[in-house]
């Protein structure tokens, strides 16, 4: 954990995602329980980039940080190699939207071919997926929605306008819940099925 200093270092903004922000303190102040314990230290940070705040505490002052409020988004090993790659450059890439988009719709199609559906266009890929109950006619749509985003993005589409940091998270979130659902979940169950 990084140290509760004036600057808190990390390696990329939870708002915008920018490698080593420049994130400094704003405010701080002193808690503690309502029996006069659990003291801790709390910094408000403000990122230079994007203006989002980041709050983290510690002990005391130059303390390892116990918490980092919003925390960095992961991506679980569970994924197979390519799509994880797609979705962490996705999130690395979220102060650049439509590039955000274009690689959370590559992390969606390549998670669908880890799952042996390689024929045709992510269309049918998606479609394929829907028929074996992999996934729900409502997953399909959002999933549609990614990869029509993306084709904009790609074809330059005169008419569409180009994607917002708010509409890259929006996209990442969702594939991440499709992560979540196709990998992550299934992984912690056979994991938990192998430990009891």
């Amino acid at each position: 954990m990084p140290l509760l200093q004036n600057n808190l270092i990390l390696d990329r903004c939870p708002h915008c995602s920018v490698a080593n922000p420049n994130l400094f303190q704003q405010h701080r102040m002193e808690t503690n329980d309502h029996a006069g314990q659990n003291l801790r230290w709390w910094y408000i940070y403000k990122c230079a980039g994007c203006g989002g705040v980041v709050t983290a505490s510690a002990p005391t002052h130059n303390a390892p940080c116990q918490q980092v409020f919003p925390s960095s988004r992961n991506v679980s090993d569970d994924l197979p190699e390519k799509a994880k790659s797609y979705l962490e450059q996705a999130i690395a890439s979220l102060h650049a939207p439509a590039g955000a988009v274009m690689l959370a719709a590559s992390a969606v199609d390549s998670m669908l071919k880890a799952k042996d559906y390689l024929n045709g266009s992510l269309y049918k890929r998606i479609e394929a997926a829907v028929a074996d109950n992999l996934l729900t006619n409502e997953m399909a749509a959002w999933a549609h929605d990614v990869r029509l985003d993306a084709n904009d993005q790609r074809h330059a589409d005169e008419d569409a306008g180009l994607p917002t940091t708010e509409d890259a998270a929006r996209v990442i979130d969702f594939v991440s819940a499709i992560a979540e659902y196709l990998f992550v979940l299934p992984a912690k169950v056979q994991r938990g099925i192998e430990h009891q």
